[in-house]
């Protein structure tokens, strides 16, 4: 078996916010007078994770803060493997907190492009904006994606039971300002969620979708159309959406032809890596490097990245399983 930290990936879902080191966050939790609750084994539900998100990013206050955690993560993705990411960001909502609507997104780019630069980790960055809240703040959204070039992608979020309806002007808007639009569906909400999200919403990718078998028509459509779903395996068992690692889909999801690709969501709540994501899928669905590779190829592929890029990475993956087995 080849080392699965050295295996080039493409991490397509993965929010920032949710990705703050420990020690991080309790500094700066101590400097702005923010009481983190400690991380629990498993919640009940998304809504009792969204709460505790919540505290989490009321700990971000300053430019700095929000610096911080870019070039952090730009670290600690390279250190994993990591060669290309489409890091997410929840850009107006920080921004109508902390009074200046420009500021984190502003200082995330900052955090990333001196992190990417110093760790030779490629980034993207999308927005997204939870269905939950308003047209207003997903107008703001769209707003400051249009006025970044790093910016690629604007997605909906949240829980699931809230329609894209209201947002369906928004979203035309982004795509003809040359915006691609992914979208969480089929989390905890059924394949009415993705449907919705093909349709109203215009997803490029599905972000999650692991209920989208309860659908057979539509797992053959979207499987035929080659719309990629972004698989959290760990996130959604720590969110108690799926009842285990071993009764996770994502074996499923692969056999019925759908284009799986492996990504973390919010490893400060799982404490993986998405090198962990890919052990596991080697030790809990007995996936071989062939295997492996091929769900790290179907991220190149899935990616909003320059065709040339795509190319580089496809050789990387390959080189990977070229190398020598048994490190």
């Amino acid at each position: 078996m080849r080392d699965l930290s050295a295996l080039p990936k493409v991490h397509l879902h993965v929010h920032l916010e949710s990705t703050i080191r420990p020690g991080t966050l309790k500094e700066l939790a101590a400097v702005h007078g923010v009481q983190v609750p400690d991380r629990p084994a498993a919640f009940d539900g998304f809504r009792a994770f969204a709460d505790r998100n919540s505290l989490t990013r009321s700990c971000l206050r300053e430019a700095a803060d929000f610096e911080r955690i870019a070039r952090e993560f730009c670290a600690d993705e390279a250190a994993q493997g990591t060669r290309y990411v489409e890091v997410t960001f929840t850009a107006a909502s920080h921004g109508e907190r902390v009074g200046d609507l420009e500021l984190p997104l502003e200082s995330v780019l900052k955090g990333l492009s001196e992190g990417g630069k110093e760790h030779g980790l490629h980034w993207r960055l999308i927005l997204d904006h939870s269905r939950r809240r308003s047209v207003d703040r997903a107008e703001k959204t769209l707003e400051l994606a249009t006025r970044h070039e790093e910016v690629i992608a604007i997605g909906m979020a949240g829980e699931e039971k809230h329609s894209l309806a209201p947002f369906r002007e928004v979203l035309v808007r982004a795509r003809e300002a040359g915006l691609h639009l992914v979208h969480h569906a089929g989390e905890d909400a059924g394949p009415e969620s993705i449907r919705e999200a093909l349709g109203i919403g215009g997803a490029e990718r599905i972000g999650h979708g692991i209920r989208i078998l309860e659908d057979p028509e539509l797992t053959a459509r979207t499987a035929e159309s080659g719309i990629a779903l972004e698989v959290c395996p760990s996130s959604n068992v720590t969110l108690g959406l799926v009842p285990s690692l071993p009764e996770h889909p994502l074996p499923r999801l692969v056999e019925a032809g759908l284009k799986v690709t492996l990504n973390t969501d919010v490893p400060d709540v799982t404490g993986t890596t998405i090198t962990d994501e890919f052990t596991r899928a080697r030790e809990v669905f007995g996936y071989a490097d062939e295997a492996l590779a091929q769900l790290a190829r179907n991220a190149v592929d899935a990616s909003f990245a320059p065709e040339e890029t795509k190319a580089l990475l496809r050789k990387e993956v390959e080189g990977w399983l070229k190398s020598a087995a048994g490190v």
